[in-house]
């Protein structure tokens, strides 16, 4: 994306990871152990990590699992927000464990006391503060004037807890304005782009499972970061949270904003395919689902677009009848028969890795 493109929002530090302010697009998910259970809670996180999470979110729903932050922090290396709703001692406790975010509406959490408690114990560890609005959970006041979650009342939601955190003179805030409802969820993070200069945290809330979520969060974040809105992003599916980082680097990488790993262009096939390039390309994508190192790779089924798309990637295949051609920097390397392709492309891959 063109430097210019960009939304300019103020930058904040969520742990050592930046957001906002022009820095790099960070990629978030959220545990779906029980927080109480560190050992699967810490496994979870680590396997994001290896996927690509820079940012991880836990749901702290009691004092124990608040408690358990501290041990969980302990163990891994991204930053960790806990996820608060209600309880102001919960918030408290999470700070004393060692967290590096919260997300805490400060409406929700009772007399301003009990905020002013929270945020300056936020502030006094530098700890910034997500106001996190969602379209499940607006007020019956916000309802009753808009007759439903629409753009404005996320909106005025997010405006009304980000007024209580000025009031508390606290400005390390980043905001998110989710529904599962796409053009909904497009048009709050727009106007609230144009009034707020505060980071946002982007996602499709109750996206779904993959099927559905996938396409929904793809639409929606993609319109989004094509409009320059977004500094952090959650892909938000019933799936194995690792699922979650593997597509948000997917929408990411189709823009042309981050790129990480392989970028796999393969044809769809047709009457033309002589070989089997959809098993071929399952086989390649699963091979090269943890590799860290950009690098385009073609794999095409026929001569009318095969040796073009293969030319044009960092390695690629472009099949015959029973046979192919392995290309590397648009260059043909070699003809092989079809059930030699997939090794000598692996192979390729691996030389132009190091």
């Amino acid at each position: 994306m063109p430097t210019g493109l960009r939304k300019k929002t103020r930058k904040i530090f969520v742990g050592k990871v930046p957001v906002g302010g022009g820095s790099l697009i960070s990629v978030q998910s959220m545990t779906k152990t029980d927080t109480r259970d560190v050992k699967k809670t810490v496994a979870q996180i680590k396997a994001l990590e290896k996927a690509g999470c820079e940012i991880i979110r836990i749901a702290v729903p009691d004092m124990e699992a608040a408690i358990a932050l501290g041990k969980i922090k302990g163990s891994v290396k991204i930053p960790v927000i806990a996820d608060i709703h209600f309880d102001w001692r919960l918030a408290l406790e999470a700070i004393k464990q060692g967290v590096d975010g919260l997300r805490i509406n400060p409406g929700n959490i009772g007399a301003k006391w009990k905020v002013a408690e929270v945020v300056s114990a936020a502030a006094g560890k530098n700890i910034p503060i997500r106001v996190g609005v969602n379209a499940g959970s607006l007020t019956k006041k916000l309802l009753k004037k808009y007759g439903h979650p629409s753009p404005e009342a996320l909106v005025e939601s997010a405006e009304e807890h980000i007024e209580i955190l000025e009031g508390l003179n606290f400005r390390k805030i980043k905001v998110s304005l989710k529904a599962s409802n796409v053009p909904a969820t497009v048009e709050a993070y727009r106007i609230f782009s144009r009034k707020f200069r505060y980071p946002l945290h982007i996602g499709i809330s109750e996206a779904g499972p993959a099927f559905t979520g996938i396409i929904k969060s793809s639409v929606g974040l993609g319109i989004l970061l094509s409009e320059g809105i977004g500094d952090t992003m959650r892909v938000s599916l019933s799936e194995e949270p690792v699922e979650e980082i593997r597509v948000a680097y997917e929408i990411l990488k189709s823009l042309g904003i981050r790129v990480k790993g392989a970028q796999i262009i393969s044809c769809p096939t047709c009457g033309r395919c002589g070989i089997d390039i959809k098993g071929l390309a399952k086989k390649v994508e699963k091979r090269l689902m943890n590799i860290d190192k950009p690098i385009t790779v073609a794999v095409m089924g026929c001569i009318v677009n095969g040796p073009g798309e293969a030319r044009e990637a960092d390695v690629g295949i472009a099949g015959g009848k029973g046979m192919g051609l392995l290309f590397k920097k648009g260059k043909i390397v070699k003809r092989l028969r079809e059930d030699e392709l997939l090794e000598a492309l692996m192979k390729e891959i691996k030389i132009c890795s190091k």
